[in-house]
């Protein structure tokens, strides 16, 4: 009988057997908090994305199937609702470090910069605005939290974690990713700003798990719309973190509910974004 073995964020996981199911939720989390009302179909547009991604980056991964119907479910789950937001996946060692890839001054990177004009420790020139593009990205990896924020660590610190070959394997390949991933975006009019990939071990490789290029995991932007020094228009949370910055919620007690507009705008960006990337049509519209 198949087990829940993790409850994330988004993704809940099961215990197959000789795989994991991983099934991408409607939550959506923001400043930390899992908020109570869901996205519909968030789930999906993420799985889609990630599928599309895997199969577009031709290295290693994780993902078998996106088919619901190939597996026997756990019980008490429904087929139709898991219908394009499940992946059977191989069974893998983490790595436990996010492999973040930034090509734009942006989020905690900016934050990082203003007070000490180095992201992560890597020094910068002065004068950069917000948003502003890295001639080269920067590799920035991170410790993973399983509740809060990640932590920024050094590539000195990340090669004392899992050592110097395998740092630096993960920093060339994640490095090489995201700049495939930024080209294909940008033949499609969106700027890949960041991401971030995570690795697992399996027989002996290191082959690229979890979800990759998402809206969840990356920053997406509108390049006709690109203007640097000040935040950009995306396509992800946007809709969902400057409402809840409107009200007087104090990102300390539980959030408030959102409101249906918010909810059909955050909807419609996460389609669009599948719908610009892949050239295809959401099938669950």
């Amino acid at each position: 009988m198949a087990t829940l073995v993790r409850q994330g964020k988004v993704r809940d996981v099961y215990d197959l057997g000789e795989h994991y199911l991983m099934v991408a939720s409607d939550r959506i989390s923001a400043f930390d908090w899992i908020l109570p009302t869901q996205i519909p179909d968030k789930g999906r547009v993420l799985t889609q994305i990630s599928k599309f991604w895997f199969e577009f980056c031709n290295v290693p991964h994780h993902l078998i199937s996106t088919d619901v119907n190939s597996v026997t479910l756990p019980a008490g789950l429904d087929g139709a609702e898991l219908d394009g937001r499940t992946m059977i996946v191989k069974k893998c060692e983490v790595v436990p470090i996010e492999c973040v890839v930034r090509g734009y001054l942006v989020g905690s990177g900016w934050r990082d910069y203003q007070r000490t004009g180095a992201v992560c420790g890597i020094e910068l020139g002065e004068g950069l605005p917000n948003c502003a593009k890295f001639d080269n990205p920067l590799f920035t990896p991170a410790t993973k939290a399983e509740e809060g924020h990640d932590e920024n660590i050094s590539f000195e610190k990340m090669i004392e974690v899992i050592g110097v070959d395998v740092a630096n394997e993960l920093k060339t390949k994640s490095i090489d990713i995201y700049q495939r991933g930024r080209d294909f975006a940008a033949e499609k009019g969106i700027i890949l700003a960041d991401t971030k990939f995570e690795w697992g071990w399996h027989d002996g490789k290191l082959i690229l798990i979890d979800e990759v290029l998402t809206p969840d995991s990356s920053r997406f932007w509108p390049a006709d719309q690109y203007e640097p020094g000040k935040n950009q228009p995306s396509f992800d949370k946007q809709f969902v973190r400057e409402y809840l910055d409107s009200t007087t919620w104090d990102k300390n007690s539980e959030p408030p509910e959102l409101p249906a507009e918010i909810v059909d705008k955050t909807r419609e960006k996460y389609i669009e974004a599948y719908e610009r990337l892949t050239g295809q049509s959401f099938a669950w519209k």
